[in-house]
């Protein structure tokens, strides 16, 4: 299983769309195998769930995510965890170890005429 965390110096990006790279790690029999660092050169948004099927990701861990990115990774059978934070090595251990994480009605609706509402790093 790989699982995909969107991530900026060891820490969960917290605007899917946006994020510089992803934590990849590989996963057998609930251990991590490898962890790589991959660069979306600027892909965004639903472009990301591509990239994402490209690189054999099963499940996605993430903090704000907007529906449309939501849509193309349900569409992808992408497992979807929204509403986290912290370091992706944290995140990654909690659902590993089948801690409840996340809250699924996370969803940024930074598309509005102000500019981006939900993200912190803005």
């Amino acid at each position: 299983m790989r699982i995909a965390i969107p991530s900026e110096n060891g820490m969960v990006y917290q605007h899917f769309g946006h994020t510089p790279e992803f934590t990849i790690y590989e996963v057998e029999s609930e251990l991590i195998k490898n962890k790589e660092f991959v660069s979306t050169d600027g892909s965004g948004h639903e472009a990301l769930a591509d990239f994402l099927t490209v690189h054999s990701v099963n499940v996605v861990i993430c903090g704000n995510i907007g529906s449309g990115a939501k849509n193309a990774l349900r569409e992808k059978r992408i497992e979807l965890i929204p509403g986290v934070s912290g370091t992706a090595d944290d995140m990654i251990v909690k659902y590993l170890s089948g801690e409840k994480m996340g809250n699924p009605d996370t969803e940024c609706t930074h598309h509005q005429q102000d500019g981006h509402e939900c993200c912190d790093h803005h």
